[in-house]
């Protein structure tokens, strides 16, 4: 939520929060294929109490993606306390990956990255990279990560990750793949 924005009264506050969990099951089960209509009756909320909040399904996947780096900039900052300075940057990757392994629309958004509509993330991207690059300075710092690690990196490694979680399951999934990646990251 940005500082211009009034806060909601409780029932609306409820509703939107239904509706996002909602459109989050939906878009797991049927990816880009649900449809609206589907998430207001999963919400138990009038299709017009949606079209309200989100007049388009690009503005909810836009919402949700918008939650997703707000919780990323939080485990982030938890991450930031963690005494090893490799351990801090390993472990915010897997709990970050860990948190949207089943958000089939954060995945399909993230994996259409040129086509998606990045309203208002911007100052939650921004917000994250700063805790990130404070992350990955002190690691490279510590010697513990490649020196040439940037935090733009960080998002095209998080991205890969997503890719995989989204097509590749079973014991070879993204785990693997995020492992890998982090091996990747020790210096020489």
């Amino acid at each position: 939520m940005t500082t211009e924005q009034r806060p909601l009264r409780a029932d609306a506050q409820r509703n939107l929060e239904r509706i996002t969990a909602s459109a989050q099951v939906l878009f797991a089960e049927r990816g880009t294929r649900a449809q609206m209509e589907d998430i207001a009756a999963h919400a138990g909320v009038g299709i017009g109490t949606l079209y309200r909040r989100f007049p388009t399904k690009e503005a909810l996947i836009t919402a949700l993606v918008r939650q997703r780096f707000q919780e990323f900039a939080a485990i982030a900052a938890e991450c930031e306390h963690i005494t090893d300075p490799y351990e801090a940057l390993a472990t915010s990757m897997r709990r970050q990956a860990e948190s949207i392994e089943g958000d089939a629309a954060f995945q399909l958004a993230m994996m259409n990255i040129d086509n998606f509509s990045w309203d208002g993330i911007d100052e939650d991207k921004s917000a994250l990279n700063a805790i990130l690059s404070r992350i990955i300075e002190r690691a490279q710092a510590a010697g513990a990560v490649r020196a040439d690690l940037g935090v733009e990196d960080y998002g095209m490694m998080m991205c890969g990750t997503t890719a995989t979680m989204y097509f590749m399951h079973g014991e070879h999934g993204w785990q693997r793949h995020l492992d890998l990646v982090l091996a990747g990251l020790k210096p020489s």
